[in-house]
């Protein structure tokens, strides 16, 4: 691996319209551990709510524009904050099998994009980014990352090197919140009743912060604890690698005992 990976940043459309500080905090994490990040000026949204909602022709044209913009800076690797969105820009490859053009451009892009924690542990070998938060925090785990991208445990492996965390495991962390993208939209009676199950596990752990790895999960779960007096800190798992951090922490596997902790280690976490 190159000493410095370059990184294109998918920053998806609710981190860049909505969350910031999520995106800002991906890249000084990323940036704390060696590698160049750039930015791709026209990447817009992934495609996935056409696409799930029956518009595959209509989206064509976004995951063409998505593939031409994250090739467009001849990175390394492409990193996204977003399990769910990772997994739909994996998917154009299958998509577009049979386009001669953007059929090998979209597996090109399959082959680099990862997700945020996904990275850094995966790739870049890291277990403790140097980060410190005196904290109990509780964790979502989401439905696209976990069942459809496969990643079910390195962010938990990441957060539990966070100096001063004491991780409360969350009842029934399999289950959905409820937000599913357009499905709250066309189920909302469903979906509340799914997250309103959500938040009464997260309200029984008496953690202080609930963490997250999908904007989406998070803004979904928040909203309706909110709207009915459930409050809880919440923060999504770059803007936790990235807080009060000491350089001189960051440590990489290599250089511990630990074994890799498998992607899809059900009961690990």
């Amino acid at each position: 691996m190159n000493n410095q990976p370059r990184v294109c940043i998918f920053s998806s459309c609710l981190v860049d319209l909505l969350f910031p500080n999520v995106g800002k905090s991906m890249v000084e994490v990323l940036e704390r551990l060696g590698c160049q990040t750039f930015l791709p000026d026209k990447q817009v949204c992934c495609g996935q709510p056409t696409y799930n909602s029956g518009y595959a022709k209509e989206s064509l044209k976004t995951f063409k524009n998505e593939i031409d913009a994250l090739l467009s800076l001849d990175a390394d690797y492409i990193v996204g904050p977003t399990g769910s969105c990772v997994f739909m820009i994996k998917e154009y490859k299958d998509i577009l099998k049979d386009d001669p053009v953007y059929g090998p451009r979209a597996a090109a892009v399959a082959d680099k994009i990862y997700e945020f924690s996904q990275f850094i542990y995966r790739v870049l070998g890291v277990v403790d980014c140097g980060a410190e938060l005196d904290a109990t925090i509780t964790v979502h785990r989401s439905c696209h990352m976990t069942r459809l991208l496969g990643e079910r445990t390195a962010p938990f492996v990441l957060l539990d090197h966070v100096k001063g965390i004491k991780r409360i495991p969350l009842h029934n962390v399999q289950l959905c919140c409820g937000f599913g993208g357009t499905f709250s939209a066309k189920e909302p009676e469903l979906s509340t009743a799914m997250v309103a199950d959500k938040a009464k596990n997260i309200m029984d752990t008496k953690a202080d912060i609930l963490v997250g790895m999908e904007t989406s999960c998070l803004m979904n779960i928040a909203g309706y604890m909110n709207r009915n007096g459930q409050h809880i800190k919440v923060m999504h798992i770059a803007e936790v690698l990235n807080h009060d951090v000491d350089p001189s922490r960051i440590k990489y596997l290599k250089d511990t005992d630990e074994a890799v902790v498998p992607a899809n280690g059900e009961g690990v976490f």
